[in-house]
């Protein structure tokens, strides 16, 4: 079997289009690892098969913002438009699960962009999701007060379940927020019986408290 077959958004794609990705051949790449670092040029597009990356802006101040993640059928911003404008990358990719990816060559990615129909659909359509995506990350951060962003995060993040397994920092980054400020607002949260605290986790006690606050605009 090709590594294409796990690739669902794939399989539209012309024969000669899959010969020619299935030339390539999928590396293993350990949490941790980071991918690519603002001012480095673009070596290629990435596929992502199984794991998940996360690409985050560092600010000046040192403070780091989750702008999305990439898991398999989702691309990657920074890559689509350095590929295509020749741009330096200004975010930071790191590994964030084990992860199965393949890296096309920008000569093969302008190639396929220029001969397969059903490639340029494909990335095109995923950098559409993509710019959807972060669009929405601009709206929460500008208009929406940082306690329902939290509160949306922690729901989200449990799903289901009422223990979040994020250090504080960790919300921080995901948020686009300094790391005080989401302990400041656990703390009022744990003295109003919404939520308690451990070393690396958070345990959702009153998780209707929090969708009603996730709620507000």
């Amino acid at each position: 079997m090709s590594w294409t077959d796990e690739a669902p958004a794939l399989h539209g794609l012309e024969q000669v289009a899959l010969a020619s990705l299935n030339r390539l051949a999928p590396v293993d790449v350990p949490e941790g690892a980071v991918l690519f670092s603002p001012g480095e040029s673009v070596k290629g597009y990435v596929i992502v098969l199984s794991g998940r990356v996360n690409v985050c802006l560092t600010g000046a101040s040192g403070r780091e913002m989750l702008l999305y993640s990439v898991e398999p059928g989702q691309s990657c911003i920074q890559s689509t438009l350095g590929l295509m404008g020749d741009e330096a990358y200004t975010a930071e990719a790191v590994v964030a699960t084990r992860t199965r990816l393949v890296l096309l060559p920008k000569k093969q990615f302008l190639g396929l962009l220029d001969s397969s129909a059903g490639f340029r659909t494909l990335v095109f359509s995923a950098f559409a999701d993509r710019i959807q995506t972060v669009m929405q990350l601009l709206e929460k951060v500008a208009f929406q007060r940082i306690e329902s962003r939290l509160a949306a995060e922690l729901l989200k993040a449990a799903q289901g379940d009422k223990v979040v397994s994020a250090t504080h920092q960790e919300l921080a980054t995901r948020l686009g927020t300094a790391r005080e400020v989401i302990s400041r607002r656990l703390e009022i949260w744990s003295r109003r019986g919404w939520v308690s605290t451990t070393r690396g986790k958070v345990v959702l006690l009153d998780p209707e408290a929090l969708r009603a606050l996730a709620q507000e605009s």
